[in-house]
């Protein structure tokens, strides 16, 4: 079993950036690709980003949300990945969930992840 804790979020003003972390505990998750998600009240969770096991080559964004403004990373050795967030927006505003899924594939899909954490809640204010 893989536990996930998710921390950073809070409320910032439009504009301004927040940096999510989640840490696992359980087992080593180098070896798990993992995913930012987000959900809204009244909306479908939706995928944020997401890094493969090996990094950098597998990493993806929901472009039409993010648009370079948010950047996925790991540290193995912490078994932990963040989220940073830049230039946030009200719509951003969301619970964010951290997932992990036992692949070496980047899904973008919620059913495909089999691990989660309680979410986070970020709030942007205009």
């Amino acid at each position: 079993q893989v536990q996930l804790v998710e921390s950073g979020g809070g409320l910032v003003q439009a504009g301004g950036s927040l940096r999510l972390s989640c840490t696992a505990s359980g087992r080593t998750v180098s070896r798990y690709t993992m995913g930012w998600f987000r959900q809204a009240p009244g909306t479908e969770r939706e995928f944020v980003a997401g890094t493969s096991w090996n990094g950098g080559s597998g990493t993806l964004y929901n472009v039409d949300s993010v648009k370079g403004r948010f950047t996925i990373s790991r540290d193995n050795a912490k078994n932990t990945v963040y989220l940073q967030m830049n230039s946030l927006k009200p719509e951003d505003t969301a619970v964010y969930y951290c997932a992990a899924r036992l692949n070496f594939r980047v899904e973008l899909a919620a059913a495909q992840y089999d691990y989660w954490g309680q979410g986070t809640q970020v709030t942007v204010s205009s």
